[in-house]
């Protein structure tokens, strides 16, 4: 199924705010799936959806020979600044996880940090993700769970954004390890593990602005919306972050999946 239309809006939504300042409230979670993946020295890495390079980055401090794509050209430059200011080499383009532009069984390491989940067509990402990953090379992604945090953002935004188009699939199906299984089995052995990257914070004012304004899906939903109708949001998210109080501050559980998996 074709989602060209649905997909030329992501590529201008997601690089519509500086993603890379709320890419440091899940710092733990791209600790971790890079940890599990254990970049070696010259090793062949793919990273997809890559933002502004947060996974990439340490994947190629580690040696490995890195190459990162995101459907989004504004996340891409800014990835390539952050980069050069730190004096790494790897390779960032454009490219769409649905028709990747690479050969079969090109990468030792396939990994992907909440990015490809937000594609529309599910099967087409299944099957991109087996061919360029060789037999034997690593699949690594993380996929936030449905009903902790993140979905709560997402469910509280929903009555203000308009409906995705008809068969595109879920973020939040990926979150579920029988998912997962059915739509890569066929070609990995997988395990899975679960962790929490909690957003912890003083103010659920303060939470919901740095969403708003920084997270390129939220920000434009947001500056679609008149006057009362973000205020109405604003109050709205406000309370959502309200309800994860923990005594003097806030301090939302965002629990999400690390699938591994081997090519067979």
């Amino acid at each position: 199924m074709a989602f060209e239309a649905l997909k030329e809006k992501q590529a201008t939504i997601w690089g519509a705010a500086p993603f890379e300042k709320v890419a440091g409230t899940i710092h733990d979670m791209h600790d971790d799936l890079v940890a599990r993946l254990e970049p070696q020295p010259g090793q062949r890495w793919l990273d997809l959806g890559c933002g502004t390079g947060e996974v990439a980055f340490r994947a190629a401090r580690a040696g490995a020979d890195v190459t990162a794509s995101d459907l989004a050209p504004a996340l891409i430059e800014t990835a390539k600044t952050l980069a050069a200011d730190e004096g790494l080499e790897l390779t960032l383009e454009v490219a769409d996880c649905e028709e990747l532009p690479y050969d079969d069984a090109d990468f030792d390491v396939v990994s992907s940090s909440v990015g490809v989940i937000f594609a529309p067509d599910h099967a087409r990402v299944a099957e991109q993700l087996a061919r360029v990953c060789r037999p034997g090379g690593r699949l690594g992604f993380t996929a936030w769970r449905g009903e902790s945090g993140v979905g709560d953002i997402f469910r509280t935004m929903s009555p203000f954004a308009p409906p995705p188009p008809e068969g595109a699939g879920s973020p939040f199906q990926w979150g579920a390890e029988s998912y997962v299984e059915e739509r890569l089995g066929e070609w990995f052995d997988l395990e899975f593990v679960e962790g929490n990257s909690p957003h912890v914070d003083d103010s659920p004012v303060e939470m919901w602005e740095l969403f708003r304004d920084n997270y390129g899906p939220t920000f434009t939903l947001w500056s679609s919306l008149d006057a009362d109708r973000q205020a109405e949001l604003d109050a709205a998210m406000t309370e959502m972050f309200e309800r994860s109080r923990v005594g003097d501050g806030i301090a939302q559980e965002r629990l999400y999946i690390v699938a591994l998996g081997t090519r067979k």
